[in-house]
């Protein structure tokens, strides 16, 4: 028989309670198991000491008698001291985004290139009429400081 400590899932729709059991490989995830060997509650803080708990010498027994943790409970055993720490594989074509995404990232960056190029062709054009209202306010400004010393 084919053995397996992994975790089966309990608590309602949107709190999830789990119980870390040895069970048959066979048997579905919430299904029939052969003993609960602790818990693992992932709404609590990671430093709370009862996120994850575990009967360390009944563990112990079941991977002496062949049985083997799922990845997420041989994290917990890794870290509890009970294994060594397994190597967690990387999963880069899970997190990458889909095709449809990429276009949109693409067509973003390709709206935001034509925006820029628009803008620096027109710019050239502005900048006398920028030169020529900042020289404006300069004249009005000189303008009253000779009304002051004539009045003087």
């Amino acid at each position: 028989m084919a053995l397996s400590i992994r975790l089966s899932r309990g608590g309602r729709k949107n709190r999830p309670f789990y119980r870390i059991v040895v069970a048959d490989k066979r048997m579905p995830r919430d299904g029939r198991y052969i003993e609960r060997l602790g818990t693992y509650n992932p709404l609590l803080n990671d430093d709370n000491e009862n996120r994850v708990q575990l009967v360390k010498d009944r563990i112990e027994y079941w991977l002496s008698q062949g049985a083997k943790p799922s990845e997420r409970v041989a994290i917990f055993l890794g870290k509890a001291g009970i294994i060594d720490m397994p190597a967690q594989p990387e999963r880069p074509n899970k997190s990458k985004p889909s095709e449809k995404t990429l276009m949109r990232i693409q067509d973003k960056k390709d709206k935001q290139a034509a925006a820029e190029d628009a803008a620096s062709a027109e710019a050239p054009a502005e900048a006398p009429a920028e030169e020529a209202k900042a020289e404006e306010p300069a004249a009005e400004a000189e303008a009253p400081a000779d009304e002051e010393t004539k009045a003087e």
